[in-house]
C-alpha cells in the first residue's frame, strides 16, 4: 500500500459479530409498538410508514406503462393484459411470497435484507455455500440504497408533475419545486420524525381512501373493466404480443415497487397489523385505481395518457388530490429515508460498514438520524431530479434494484425453506419456481431499461457492494494480523500483576475479541509501567439478533489480582451505550463509576505488507474508510473525558 494511515481500529473495540447462541432477544425493543395497541390502530400506524412506496405507484405506474420508453397500443387487449399483470403481481409477489411466506421468517420480529441474513448465518456458518450466502444479501442491501435514492425524486417528482397537468404554463416550476421540497424533507430529519410520523397514517389513510373512490367512479362509467383482473387477459397479452409485453413488465413491475418494506418495516409493526393493512385499506385501493385508470384509458383514449392518475378527479377536486398525492409522495420519501438509516445502523452493527455518528432523535430507539447517510442521500437525489428533469425518465432508472433485491430474496427464501423450516422438496420446489420465474422475467424486463438510466442504481450498488464488502474483508485481516502477535491473557495476568506499579481506579481496555491482550494495555505497562487496581478488557459483541436480554446483556471471568475480561452483547438493532450497560455489572467487583473509571483505545497506524490479504486499492479504499469512521468514543458513548488513546503499527 503507497500510503499510511493513523486511524481507529478494530483493536479499540469495534463491535464483533457473534453468533446468537449467547444472547436471545427481547422479542421487543424500545419503541417497538408490535406488543401493544390494538391491530387495527397498528394498522393504521403501518399504513404510514409501510406503504408509501408501494401507494404512490399508481403516480406513474400505468402512464410509464403505456407512454414511457416501451410504448404499447392503447387497445383493450394491452390496456386489459397490462392490469391483469399488475393485479396477479401484486397478488403472487406482495401477498403470497412476502406477506404470507417471507413474513414468517423473522429474526426475532425483525425482518429486511440484513435480519433474514443475519438469522441464517446462525444456522449455515461453516457451510460450503454460506460465504456466497452472505454476499447475495449484501449486495441486496446495496441494491436498497440504490432504490432508496431513487424512490424520493420519483414519488415526489411524479406529485408535483400533477401541476403541469392542471396548468401546463407551470411546467417549468416542477423541477424548483421537487427540490425545494427535497431539501427542507432532508432539513428536517435531525429534528426526528416522531411527532410527523403521527400523522402519516391518517394521511395516506385519506390518500388510499381517495384513489380508491376515484377509481370506483372511473369503473363505474365503465364497468367492463373489471374484467380485466381475470388471470387469462395477462396470458393473452404475451401470447399475442410477446415482445411488446415482456418489454411492457419493465413498467409494469412499478405497480409492485415497495414490496420489500412490508418485510424490512416488520419488526416495528408485527406480522398482523401489516397484512391487515395489506389486504383491507391498501391493495383494494390500489387495485380499485389501477382499473379506474384502465377505463378512463378506454375512454378517454390518448388524452389520458398525460396522467390517468390525474385526470380521473373531476375539476373541482384536481388542487385537493395534488396537495393529498404531494403529502403522500413526502411521507413515501420520509419512509425511504427512515429505511435507510436502519439498514446502515444493522450494516454497521453487523460488520459491514464503518462506525457513523448516530444520533437519537427520540426516547424511540427506532428513531435515529445517520449525518453522513442523509447528506449523501440528500446530494444523490438532487443530481437525480437534476438530470432525469421527468418521472417517466426517472421510471427507467426505477425498478431494476427492486426487481434484483426481490430475486435474492428468493434465494435467501429458498435457504430458509430447506435449512431452517425443513420443508419437503415437493412443498417449496412448486413455490420457488413460481417466485423465481416471476421475479426472473421481471428482473430481464428491466435490463433492457438499463441504456435509459437503470444504470444508475446498478452502478450505485455496486460502488455499494464494494465499500461494505472491503470494510468486512480488511476488518477481518486487520483482526487476524493482530491476533498473530498478541499473547494469551492468562499468561500476561499472571505475570503483570507484580511487574507494574498498581495505582487506584479502574481501567476499561476496549478489545474487538475475547481472546489476547489489547494493544493499548501492552503499550500502556509497557510505556507508563502502571496498572489500575482494577483492569478490565471489555469487548462489544454483536449478536445475530435485533435484541438481547438484559439478563443475557454481559458475562464476566475473573483472572485475580484485580484482572477481569468483560462481554458486553447488543442487538443488531440496539444502542451500543457501554457506560450504561457497565453500570448493570455486578460481578466485577465493586459497581463502575465513570468518575474513577478510565477507557483506553488503540489507534493503529496502517503500514504496507506483503501478505497476500487484498489488492492495494482496496488496501487504501480501506485505509480511508477508517480515517472516516466514526470515533470509538462516540460511538460506545463514552465519557469524553475519561478516554485515553494509545498508538501503534498494524500490516494488513
Amino acid at each position: 500500500m503507497s500510503e499510511a494511515a493513523t486511524h481507529p481500529t478494530p483493536d479499540q473495540g469495534a463491535p464483533a459479530t457473534a453468533a446468537a447462541h449467547g444472547g436471545h432477544s427481547s422479542g421487543h425493543g424500545a419503541g417497538h409498538g408490535h406488543g401493544h395497541g390494538s391491530v387495527i390502530g397498528l394498522a393504521v400506524g403501518a399504513i404510514g410508514v409501510v406503504f408509501g412506496d408501494i401507494g404512490t405507484s399508481p403516480l406513474y405506474a400505468m402512464r410509464d406503462t403505456f407512454a414511457g420508453h416501451h410504448r404499447l397500443p392503447l387497445d383493450l387487449l394491452h390496456i386489459y393484459g397490462i392490469v391483469s399483470l399488475m393485479f396477479w403481481s401484486m397478488m403472487i409477489i406482495v401477498t403470497l411470497k412476502y406477506v404470507t411466506v417471507i413474513m414468517r421468517a423473522d429474526n426475532k420480529g425483525e425482518g429486511g435484507s440484513l435480519a433474514l441474513l443475519a438469522l441464517i448465518n446462525q444456522n449455515i456458518s461453516g457451510k460450503r455455500w454460506s460465504a456466497g450466502i452472505v454476499l447475495l444479501g449484501v449486495f441486496a442491501t446495496s441494491l436498497f440504497y440504490g432504490d432508496s435514492m431513487i424512490t424520493p425524486a420519483v414519488s415526489v417528482m411524479g406529485a408535483i408533475e400533477g401541476l403541469s397537468v392542471y396548468e401546463p404554463g407551470l411546467a417549468g416550476a416542477v423541477v424548483p419545486i421537487v427540490i425545494t421540497i427535497l431539501v427542507g424533507l432532508f432539513l428536517i430529519q435531525s429534528r426526528g420524525t416522531a411527532k410527523v410520523a403521527a400523522f402519516f397514517g391518517p394521511v395516506m389513510l385519506l390518500y388510499f381512501a381517495v384513489i380508491a373512490v376515484l377509481g370506483g367512479i372511473s369503473i363505474a362509467a365503465h364497468p367492463q373493466v373489471i374484467e380485466a383482473l381475470s388471470p387469462h387477459h395477462a396470458v393473452l397479452l404475451f401470447a399475442s404480443d410477446p415482445f411488446r409485453g415482456f418489454l411492457a413488465m419493465g413498467s409494469a413491475v412499478l405497480a409492485v415497487t415497495g414490496a420489500e418494506a412490508l418485510y424490512a418495516d416488520m419488526g416495528h409493526f408485527g406480522r398482523p397489523p401489516i397484512r391487515v393493512s395489506w389486504l383491507v385499506f391498501v391493495l383494494p385501493a390500489l387495485v380499485l385505481n389501477y382499473l379506474g385508470q384502465a377505463s378512463l384509458l378506454v375512454r378517454m383514449g390518448e388524452p389520458a395518457l398525460e396522467s390517468p392518475f390525474y385526470l380521473l378527479a373531476p375539476e373541482w377536486f384536481q388542487w385537493p388530490l395534488l396537495i393529498i398525492a404531494s403529502a403522500a409522495a413526502v411521507i413515501a420519501s420520509q419512509a425511504v429515508i427512515t429505511g435507510a438509516f436502519s439498514v446502515t445502523q444493522q450494516a454497521i452493527q453487523l460488520g459491514f460498514m464503518p462506525r457513523m455518528a448516530i444520533k437519537y432523535t427520540s426516547l424511540n430507539a427506532g428513531q435515529i438520524f445517520i449525518p453522513v447517510v442523509n447528506w449523501a442521500l440528500m446530494i444523490a437525489v438532487i443530481l437525480l431530479v437534476l438530470m432525469f428533469q421527468h418521472s417517466s425518465n426517472l421510471t427507467a432508472a426505477y425498478g431494476i434494484a427492486v426487481t434484483g433485491a426481490m430475486a435474492i430474496d428468493n434465494v435467501l427464501l429458498a435457504v430458509v425453506l430447506f435449512n431452517l423450516w425443513n420443508w419437503k422438496w415437493w412443498q417449496a420446489v412448486p413455490l420457488l419456481a413460481l417466485f423465481f420465474s416471476l421475479d426472473a422475467a421481471y428482473l430481464s424486463a428491466n435490463f433492457t431499461k438499463i441504456p435509459d438510466g437503470g444504470w444508475v442504481p446498478l452502478a450505485m450498488g455496486l460502488v455499494i457492494f464494494t465499500l461494505l464488502t472491503t470494510w468486512s474483508k480488511g476488518r477481518a485481516l486487520m483482526r487476524q494480523s493482530m491476533a498473530e502477535s498478541t499473547i494469551p491473557f492468562e499468561v500476561f495476568a499472571k505475570s503483570a500483576h507484580s511487574s507494574a506499579a498498581r495505582v487506584p481506579g479502574t481501567a476499561v481496555f476496549m478489545a474487538s475479541t475475547p481472546h489476547g491482550v489489547p494493544s493499548a494495555l501492552l503499550h500502556n505497562i509497557k510505556h507508563n509501567k502502571v496498572l489500575h487496581a482494577r483492569v478490565v478488557v471489555l469487548t462489544v459483541a454483536i449478536q445475530d439478533v435485533p435484541y438481547v436480554d438484559v439478563a443475557e446483556r454481559s458475562s464476566v471471568k475473573q483472572y485475580g489480582e484485580g484482572f477481569f475480561k468483560v462481554t458486553l452483547r447488543f442487538g443488531f438493532l440496539e444502542e451500543t451505550d457501554v457506560p450504561s450497560a457497565l453500570a448493570g455489572v455486578t460481578m466485577c467487583g465493586e459497581p463502575f463509576e465513570m468518575m474513577k473509571t478510565s477507557f483506553f483505545l488503540s489507534r493503529q497506524t496502517l503500514i504496507p505488507s506483503s501478505k497476500p490479504g487484498m489488492a492495494i486499492w482496496r488496501e487504501k479504499l480501506f485505509a480511508w474508510m477508517l480515517r472516516n469512521a466514526a470515533s470509538a468514543m462516540e460511538f460506545f458513548r463514552l465519557p469524553t473525558n475519561r478516554v485515553v488513546e494509545l498508538g501503534s503499527q498494524v500490516e494488513i
